[in-house]
């Protein structure tokens, strides 16, 4: 991955794309203070980041836990990366912190798999029982990518983003209560949240944050369209992997409604977001330990 153009936002990093403070991001662009600042950091995959970038994200921002919201089979791609990188002197000597540990000694690391279980099956249930077997057959001989690449042309890509987000607050519920409960706690901030992109699973937990915390709405999503020119440097490389899943282009980018759409379908579906929020058992009492947090 080249090296990240850098503005403000984007922290002055190398190898982290994508990285914002959410609070400063909503507040700049209403020009008024919601939510505090230097609390909540989201961001794409973290793995490549450079010794300076490492001593940025835990010096200079003071990122006290990082919160991972991938699959198993994205670890498992990024680990066999990792392992590929590690054999490259080229890249070895352009980054030496491809010897040390891909996490930050010293931060905190959460890895709660958003896509969980439940989702899983949902998707897999789409599928015809021919594709079912052949998926099952697959997973069993440890080709998971060859799985998902079903997955990706029978069932994610006709849902598109917005109805994966659907789809996720659908099936999601346990999940998403525990990446909240997150932000509950003192203890764990500041708080950086991501997942490969830091656009999709990542918009969507930040968008329920900012929900709770009341924000408007066309603040939420000025901070989620940010993503599609933050992440333009690896859109090339993105491209590839999605479509080695049989995935169109527009999943490397951002819908311009996708949190207009997730506001509207938790309003038709569950009455509004404290109802979903109480049927996923994320409590009142939670809702406003979190608010406590957050809002400036």
């Amino acid at each position: 991955m080249g090296l990240q153009s850098k503005n403000m936002y984007d922290g002055q990093f190398d190898n982290i794309l994508n990285f914002r403070d959410v609070g400063e991001t909503i507040n700049d662009f209403l020009g008024r203070k919601l939510v505090k600042e230097g609390r909540i950091y989201r961001s794409a995959r973290p793995d490549d980041a450079t010794m300076a970038d490492r001593q940025r994200v835990k010096d200079h921002y003071g990122i006290k836990t990082i919160l991972d919201l991938r699959t198993v089979t994205e670890h498992d791609k990024q680990a066999k990366k990792r392992a590929a990188d590690m054999r490259d002197p080229v890249l070895i000597e352009s980054n030496s912190a491809l010897n040390e540990s891909m996490k930050i000694p010293g931060i905190k690391y959460l890895e709660i798999n958003v896509n969980g279980k439940g989702f899983e099956r949902s998707l897999v249930w789409q599928l015809s029982p021919y594709s079912i077997i052949k998926l099952i057959g697959l997973m069993g001989l440890g080709y998971r990518l060859e799985a998902i690449g079903i997955l990706g042309r029978q069932v994610l890509q006709p849902r598109g983003l917005i109805g994966l987000g659907y789809d996720t607050i659908h099936h999601c519920g346990p999940e998403l209560a525990s990446v909240l409960r997150t932000y509950c706690s003192p203890e764990n901030y500041p708080i950086l949240a991501h997942c490969t992109q830091g656009k999709d699973r990542t918009g969507l937990t930040i968008a329920l944050i900012l929900f709770i915390l009341e924000i408007p709405i066309e603040a939420i999503s000025h901070d989620y369209l940010m993503s599609e020119e933050k992440l333009l440097p690896e859109r090339e490389s993105r491209l590839k992997e999605i479509h080695e899943i049989g995935l169109s282009d527009d999943f490397a980018g951002c819908p311009v409604d996708f949190i207009e759409k997730i506001y509207e379908y938790l309003e038709d579906t569950y009455g509004g977001v404290g109802n979903y929020l109480t049927t996923i058992g994320f409590t009142e009492d939670e809702r406003t330990t979190l608010a406590k947090e957050l809002k400036a």
